[in-house]
């Protein structure tokens, strides 16, 4: 496993690409809410956490979780034009809201300019109750070791 760094987990990157564009030759505006849960995924990944850890499949397929995490609110917000070939860092900022909610804030830059920010916000819920529940452990750790830099405690 890698060195769990927040250089790994928390601060990632994208080049944007021909396809993320529309016919002016800039981002399609929901290509920046996929390219947030992209990051996530991502974040999750280089933390240690596998897709099937986190993910219900609902293929049949044998996960080891029962608890989904729907998106129940997403927003972003545009402050410059975003390009083909553009090299975007992004910054993750999760943020444990209660025992079963949580939120991701998003930072796009470019050479250190933000041209774009995202917030999405998740809830736990049993993939079969459809039920409100806790947030699965996997979850919790990912939450509480990205606040230890901000040097805010987990509830």
């Amino acid at each position: 496993m890698q060195s769990k760094t927040l250089q790994n987990w928390l601060h990632l990157q994208r080049i944007v690409r021909f396809g993320d564009t529309d016919a002016a030759g800039v981002i399609h505006f929901h290509q920046l809410l996929r390219w947030s849960h992209e990051a996530w995924e991502e974040s999750l990944d280089r933390y240690g956490l596998k897709a099937v850890d986190v993910f219900p499949s609902s293929l049949g397929i044998s996960t080891s979780t029962s608890v989904a995490l729907p998106i129940v609110h997403c927003e972003a917000d545009f402050f410059l034009p975003i390009g083909i070939g553009d090299k975007l860092n992004v910054q993750l900022v999760p943020v444990r809201l209660n025992i079963g909610s949580f939120e991701v804030q998003f930072t796009f830059q470019r050479r250190e300019q933000n041209v774009a920010v995202a917030l999405v916000r998740h809830r736990s819920i049993d993939s079969d109750s459809r039920r409100l529940c806790d947030l699965p452990e996997g979850i919790d750790r990912w939450l509480e070791a990205s606040s230890l830099h901000r040097g805010v405690s987990a509830i």
